[in-house]
């Protein structure tokens, strides 16, 4: 059975004090006249009180143990007992588990939605033909969780697939205070995705390796201004190349934003006006630039400290998708799953869950290294 150790058991007692103070606070007239000191606080009283709330039956459960043990000795009441431990027993190990994960670090971009960019890598078109076959693996995965996906951009190849493609995921996986964004479910999917097939356009039968770039990125929050300086863009208009009705095809409604400091371009056309298609753009750009930080931050940690997720950078080979054995490998986590064609069409959950536990079991060490 999982146990509380005594660093998380005091953690969890802090929790229940904290809740104490917040019910105080939030009554307070100040603090209601304050919408952003109140907001601030009810927000954390939430999260606090999930805690606390499931802190307080874990203590119920245990004293329920402690009781069924004593009654085990009564043998009339003994099958009765053992029934009851057995139920304490597995509910005490859930619970500490579930207080265990939210007692984790928490990262606030994970209850973001996601940008999600694929590129085509090595290989020509058979990399452009397997950047579209993950299109489709997160467009249905997606579909199935309830998400909805919007294509922001797109470079579709002569032979088909992408040679690049920018979608927007939006929606929330997970129920509760254990619940978590579009970014915070699929962040572990940046890196080079690596595909082994004999390719349609190969008339010998051989296996041939190619390769596809992810980067998924959290969406920056509309409520925070454009930090990026004016000076600092070129915004060039152009006619959209992709599908999007006679409209968009029409009309220079495209945008293409070029950052000058460094060279990042972001392009939006999926909207039908040149007004919200850059909103868009910038919005992308600056999800890009905050990435480009992201991951120079994770490359100089995982220097001192590298872990099995790893940076999420693009050079980092995460996977490789091998079709004549229909089996999936996730290198970072020694994952080997043998239902590729499954994963293909959508049913990932297998793999972002040993992703999350891998991530998960991180953090724990990390703070059993710490002292909790």
């Amino acid at each position: 059975m999982t146990t509380l150790k005594p660093s998380l058991i005091h953690q969890l007692e802090r929790h229940t004090d904290r809740l104490g103070e917040l019910d105080f606070l939030l009554s307070r007239e100040d603090v209601m006249a304050d919408m952003t000191q109140f907001l601030k606080l009810s927000r954390e009283h939430t999260e606090v009180a999930a805690v606390a709330e499931r802190y307080a039956r874990h203590r119920q459960r245990e004293a329920d143990l402690a009781a069924a043990r004593e009654m085990a000795a009564d043998p009339e009441l003994a099958e009765m007992a053992r029934e009851e431990i057995a139920a304490c027993e597995a509910e005490l190990a859930e619970l500490a588990t579930q207080l265990q994960r939210m007692l984790l670090p928490k990262d606030p971009d994970d209850a973001r939605n996601a940008f999600v960019e694929i590129r085509a890598g090595t290989g020509g078109d058979e990399s452009a033909l397997f950047a579209g076959d993950l299109v489709r693996m997160y467009t249905r995965h997606a579909e199935s969780t309830g998400w909805r996906v919007e294509v922001l951009s797109e470079s579709p190849a002569e032979l088909g697939g992408y040679k690049e493609i920018v979608l927007r995921i939006e929606g929330q996986a997970g129920e509760g205070p254990l619940a978590t964004g579009a970014y915070g479910r699929l962040r572990f999917e940046s890196g080079g995705h690596r595909v082994q097939r004999v390719p349609a356009t190969e008339s010998q039968g051989r296996i041939h390796t190619s390769a596809c770039t992810v980067a998924v990125m959290p969406e920056p929050d509309e409520r925070q201004a454009i930090t990026l300086n004016p000076a600092d863009l070129r915004i060039d208009t152009f006619r959209a190349s992709g599908a999007g009705g006679q409209h968009i095809n029409k009309t220079d409604s495209a945008v293409r934003v070029v950052h000058l400091p460094t060279g990042i371009v972001a392009e939006c056309q999926d909207g039908r006006s040149q007004h919200s298609n850059k909103a868009q753009a910038l919005r992308v750009l600056q999800a890009r630039l905050e990435e480009k930080e992201r991951s120079e931050r994770a490359a100089k940690e995982a220097a001192e400290r590298k872990g099995l997720i790893g940076s999420g950078d693009r050079s980092d080979r995460i996977r490789t998708y091998n079709f004549p054995q229909g089996r999936l490998t996730d290198h970072r986590i020694n994952l080997t799953l043998y239902k590729l064609a499954l994963v293909m069409e959508g049913d990932l959950g297998d793999v972002l869950d040993a992703l999350q536990a891998a991530r998960e079991a991180e953090q724990l060490a990390e703070l059993d290294a710490n002292g909790g």
